[in-house]
């Protein structure tokens, strides 16, 4: 243990300095981290690090999951739900059905459920890797919407795929309605446990005497908790967690103060952060064990990179024709919503490039190294460290490839350019900024007409939200007027909330703004 702690605090300390130096270069982190777990295969006399692979879904998936639902915009994922629902099922069924078909026919004795298990594995496109890679270009907020709708629900059906996967390896069958009944309990028993847990966390919170800390140890533990009761009725953890966090992001107003949710955010983004770079690392110095388990099985290194290479070659060409078979789809059954471009060039380099976003991470990496070394009757789990390899072949190779050409290909089409009308949204902006004044104004005046007159506290607030100018001295704020301060600033949560409710309006707007109210709340308490 003395040696394995400083080992895993270094771990910790280079995924923060890869991260740094990633910044530095204008790149996605998650593209060094990758390269540094390649790298760190090769340093001789490290510390072995097994997971126990029961454990590995249960320690970061999650979390992950959890952060990502809280991350997404539900009016936006409602407002594009058709393109999302097809890329998050039809599409990764097709993806993965193409992995089975091609590696069955090119891998000696690579059976079809073998396929589906590793199509499983790597046919969802990783959020972390997408976010991480287009925050160095502009792209609109429906293209972005769609990306992250899209890789939350993936996970969802992908995993689902996984799992009936190594259920068909183990057993040697399947049994088609055995697997529909169970299938739709998992879907609809894990969505009803996720809702009905994140109803009672959400009363929980409102009830119970919490403060910040106490708030933010709950939501560290409430995925952990969602997911573990799932799958102990043997429901689907994943879409328990994942509906039980849209349930819960939907609602952050209503049961966490302005400080919980303060401090919540920056918690949670280290948190995920390490997780994140802690699962690269891991394949990494697994990565020497693998080779030599391939190794044993009779497979050279240069064959099983040829077959990582096949496959990721799978994977990006299933994801191209998806993109275009989803906009003709679209232009024949929903012509009113087909993207918008400047020219017919544009318009259909668009799914190209949409095409062109499956990098794969964390999820994909995590899900290879659930796979258990053995089947139940204890005989070695077939082929299982070539599956290993081909996955981190095709991580390493989608965010090297896809990854730093990515911005180039955007940034090269300028395809984007009409389509994000910068000015449009900073009008936007300014308009909401300018009608949230005018809301506190006519609030005060409505509800404390009276006492306006000759207060001198109550007129400074006027002046706050007519000029937002900072008082030089903070002694008029007593508690009477903090009092009215804090309920003003309420009334313009729910005023934003309200306004929320305009599909018209870009959500991140609207929570800028409640960050910024937040902050202007923690403010007050330190006067």
């Amino acid at each position: 243990m003395h040696t394995l702690l400083p080992f895993l605090l270094a771990m910790v300390a280079a995924i923060v300095l890869l991260n740094m130096w990633a910044t530095k270069l204008k790149i996605a982190y998650p593209i060094l981290l990758v390269l540094a777990g390649l790298i760190v295969s090769f340093i001789p006399g490290l510390p072995v690090v097994r997971v126990n692979p029961d454990l590995i879904f249960f320690i970061f998936l999650p979390p992950l999951l959890f952060d990502a639902a809280w991350a997404i915009s539900f009016k936006e994922m409602k407002k594009w739900w058709r393109i999302i629902g097809s890329f998050a099922f039809l599409v990764v069924f097709f993806t993965a059905l193409s992995v089975a078909l091609v590696t069955n026919h090119l891998i000696p004795g690579f059976t079809i459920a073998l396929g589906f298990l590793l199509g499983g594995i790597v046919s969802p496109p990783d959020a972390v890797s997408t976010g991480a890679i287009t925050k160095f270009v502009k792209i609109p907020k429906s293209f972005s919407a769609i990306l992250e709708g899209e890789s939350l629900l993936n996970d969802a059906s992908s995993l689902i795929i996984f799992r009936f996967a190594l259920i068909a390896v183990g057993t040697g069958s399947f049994v088609w309605q055995e697997a529909t009944l169970s299938f739709l309990w998992m879907v609809i028993g894990g969505v009803g446990i996720g809702l009905l847990l994140a109803w009672l966390f959400v009363q929980a919170h409102k009830r119970l005497p919490t403060d910040a800390p106490s708030d933010i140890a709950l939501t560290l533990i409430e995925p952990y908790f969602m997911y573990w009761v799932a799958e102990q009725v043997h429901s689907s953890g994943v879409m328990a967690v994942v509906s039980g966090g849209l349930f819960m992001s939907a609602r952050r107003l209503v049961f966490l103060n302005s400080a919980s949710r303060i401090m919540g955010y920056g918690v949670w983004q280290s948190f995920v952060f390490i997780l994140n770079g802690v699962v690269f690392l891991i394949i990494g110095l697994e990565l020497p064990e693998i080779v030599d388990g391939m190794r044993s099985n009779g497979i050279p290194l240069g064959t099983a990179i040829g077959y990582g290479l096949l496959v990721t070659g799978v994977l990006i060409a299933a994801r191209i024709i998806s993109s275009y078979a989803a906009m003709i789809a679209t232009f024949i059954f929903r012509p009113s919503v087909a993207p918008r471009a400047s020219s017919r060039k544009a318009q259909f380099t668009i799914p190209l490039i949409l095409g062109w976003t499956g990098m794969r991470g964390v999820v994909s990496l995590a899900a290879a190294l659930a796979i258990p070394p053995t089947l139940l009757g204890g005989a070695a789990f077939p082929y299982r460290n070539l599956i290993l390899f081909i996955t981190f072949v095709v991580i390493l190779l989608t965010l090297l490839i896809q990854g730093l050409t990515l911005p180039y290909f955007i940034n090269r089409t300028s395809l984007f350019n009409e389509a994000l009308r910068e000015d449009k949204e900073h009008e936007a902006t300014k308009k909401m900024k300018k009608d949230l004044k005018q809301h506190a104004y006519q609030f005060l005046k409505n509800k404390y007409d009276n006492e306006l007159h000759g207060h001198t506290g109550l007129e400074k607030i006027l002046m706050h939200w007519e000029e937002k100018t900072k008082a030089a001295d903070d002694s008029w704020m007593n508690d009477g007027t903090k009092a009215i301060f804090v309920e003003l600033l309420e009334s313009q949560r729910q005023y934003l909330s309200e306004l929320n409710k305009d599909v018209s309006i870009n959500e991140e707007i609207i929570r800028k703004q409640l960050y910024q109210i937040d902050l202007e709340e923690e403010r007050l308490k330190i006067i």
